[in-house]
């Protein structure tokens, strides 16, 4: 029969669809047919295949060869099929048994010197396959991101000689080099290095054990961003589905993986002249943005008014929902963006507003033209608001106190903080819904009077209300897991509230 059938995986988003391969063979005039709504770089897989067929000392058929891409409506681009055409005509011409083609997948484009490249989006793709139970066969400059994935048959190629000498048992491919267990958790910059800034220090304690979003103010060179860089290493390790998922969505934006640092959590730090398809993604064919890169990590928006308010406005909707659709005409994808989102801005244009030695020149009027650029929705879904002074020169000079702690330190602390929210709630406070909000940071009749009063003053939405909330239990937590929320963890919870 002049029929076979290979597997591959397509691309959309950080999901990776099945595609069928379906190649015939039929008499008439010599001649190569892709269907199946196949993009350029796919309808030239017929001369890329060609090519590397006869360079690889095989024999192309003479013959009108038909190959259809299954599912028809699914838009396949790239070059990440040709070893599966290539494998479906020899398989269809009898030059390589159909036996092990069945419950195996190919990903891999090919050189015209019949040698494979390597393609992105290989780790969704291994994902599933891995639920579907079968063998992937993946270019050996993909073999560090498939030893990502445990639990899964991996074998790893240099050129399509070598896949047609397993297929007929000839020689054996390859499995992936394990990674390193830790994934680089201790590395990155330490907290000890910052001198000072205690009530900045313990706002990104509480971010890091709520999850909450951070906004840093404070004149030029205070340490803003020396703190910002500084939260995922006091951040709980990632998990491993959480560690594969944020390396699926590096994979999909054609960038690989950091094996040394794995299971790291990410920090994004995009520059303030970046647009809105950069921040949340896009594209004729929609890859993922910034906040889909920081996802399970931190979001760093340095300079922060100067970024187009138009940017800022696209960041609220994920703020909420932790997930952005990018939809287009022909298409639609959904990347994850669960991140924490930390922002550091000067206090005037000149940064110099508050100074004891008056070196500010800003009038009232230019310093709220400055702020404003920063629209009071997004400033509601931020959850901590801090000011970061200047710390006097004398100060750096000295030895390293016992508040100057590290980040392994700070991080035990958080995991214990963590542990007692997980063991509550079972995730963490600015995760957990309205209603279960409500049960667990219960108020007692004159708390509650005395917040409620606070709140008013204030001039809070029922949104800041219930983010206020959070951050209280988060110092609840923090300070030993007290089961009613006391006053002192609403006030503290409220300060970080006033800027």
């Amino acid at each position: 029969m002049s029929l076979a059938v290979t597997l591959s995986r397509a691309q959309e988003g950080i999901a990776a669809p099945q595609v069928m391969v379906e190649v015939h063979l039929s008499g008439g005039l010599p001649a190569t047919n892709i269907v199946g709504l196949p993009e350029a770089a796919v309808r030239e897989a017929r001369d890329r295949v060609r090519v590397a067929i006869q360079n690889t000392a095989f024999e192309y058929p003479n013959r009108r060869v038909t190959v259809n891409l299954a599912p028809a409506e699914l838009p396949k681009d790239g070059g990440r099929f040709d070893l599966s055409i290539a494998l479906g005509i020899l398989a269809a011409s009898g030059q390589v048994p159909r036996e092990k083609l069945d419950d195996c997948e190919f990903l891999g484009e090919l050189a015209l010197t019949g040698s494979l490249r390597s393609v992105s989006g290989v780790l969704p793709a291994l994902l599933r396959a891995r639920a579907r139970g079968r063998r992937v066969v993946v270019p050996r400059e993909n073999a560090a991101e498939a030893a990502l994935v445990p639990d899964v048959d991996v074998r790893v190629a240099d050129t399509l000689a070598e896949v047609c000498g397993w297929l007929r048992g000839a020689q054996e491919l390859s499995a992936p080099i394990g990674i390193p267990s830790d994934g680089g958790v201790d590395s990155g910059p330490d907290l000890r290095d910052v001198r000072g800034q205690l009530q900045a220090r313990r706002a990104l304690e509480i971010t890091a054990v709520g999850g909450h979003h951070l906004l840093l103010m404070g004149p030029p060179g205070t340490g803003k961003t020396m703190l910002a860089e500084r939260l995922p290493g006091i951040l709980p390790p990632l998990s491993e589905s959480e560690a594969l998922e944020t390396c699926a969505v590096l994979s999909v934006a054609g960038q690989s993986a950091d094996l040394a640092q794995w299971r790291r959590r990410p920090f994004r730090a995009p520059h303030h002249t970046a647009s809105a398809v950069a921040l949340v993604g896009g594209g004729s064919y929609p890859r993922p943005g910034e906040i889909s890169l920081a996802h399970n990590g931190v979001l760093f928006l340095d300079e922060l008014p100067e970024f187009s308010r138009h940017v800022l406005e696209v960041l609220r909707e994920p703020m909420e929902s932790g997930h952005i659709v990018i939809s287009r005409a022909a298409r639609q994808s959904t990347f994850p963006a669960q991140f924490q989102l930390v922002a550091a801005m000067n206090p005037c244009p000149c940064g110099y507003a508050g100074d004891p030695r008056q070196r500010c020149q800003c009038t009232p009027d230019q310093i709220q033209r400055y702020r404003s650029r920063i629209s009071g929705p997004l400033l509601d879904r931020i959850d901590l608001c801090v000011e970061v002074p200047q710390v006097p020169l004398a100060d750096l000079g000295l030895p390293r106190s016992e508040r100057d702690e590290d980040s392994a330190t700070v991080r035990t602390r958080v995991l214990e903080a963590r542990r007692q929210s997980l063991m509550r709630a079972g995730r963490p406070n600015a995760e957990i819904s309205v209603r279960e909000l409500e049960r667990d940071c219960a108020l007692g009749p004159a708390e509650r009077r005395w917040f409620e009063s606070a709140l008013e003053r204030l001039g809070l939405s029922a949104r800041a209300y219930h983010r206020v909330l959070r951050v209280a239990r988060t110092i609840a937590d923090l300070d030993g897991g007290a089961a009613l929320l006391e006053r002192e963890h609403l006030a503290e919870a409220l300060q970080y509230r006033r800027l």
